[in-house]
């Protein structure tokens, strides 16, 4: 899991220093979660399934892949040099497969387009290795205006 750093990613890494506190439920699902890579309106991180990310039949849960959505859309505006990465307006997730404990997740998120009152995001989350299968992928709307 080797980073290259770029401002891109120090840019992200520092937004989501200062998010996290704030953020209970991040906090809870994506402690654990790795910034791996970010250039101008896109972001990659690793996540491994830990038990707390399971259903009752051991399954990655629905909610987890659901926050990660959201976490990643606004990571991905971070990435464009904005300080605020706005409130989320709509968030849709389809649900392709599924993870179990152990298996390392790669999400990736692209803005694409941060405008002056709305930006908009697409996410892929899918298994390392093995092709890379999809788990979920969905889009985040996000309200960036400045105040």
């Amino acid at each position: 899991m080797g980073t290259e750093s770029t401002a891109e990613l120090e840019q992200v890494r520092s937004y989501w220093a200062r998010m996290k506190p704030m953020s209970p439920i991040y906090t809870f699902f994506l402690d654990e979660i790795v910034l791996v890579s970010a250039t101008k309106g896109n972001v990659k991180a690793h996540l491994k399934v830990l038990p707390v990310h399971l259903n009752s039949r051991g399954t990655l849960h629905g909610v987890v892949s659901s926050c990660l959505m959201d976490w990643t859309g606004g990571m991905a505006i971070a990435s464009t040099g904005v300080d605020n990465s706005g409130l989320s307006t709509d968030i849709h997730t389809t649900f392709v497969s599924t993870a179990r404990e152990g298996d390392l997740l790669e999400i990736e998120g692209k803005a694409s387009k941060v405008g002056a009152s709305l930006a908009f995001t697409t996410i892929e989350i899918r298994q390392t290795g093995d092709g890379g299968q999809v788990i979920a992928h969905g889009t985040h709307t996000k309200y960036v205006k400045a105040k």
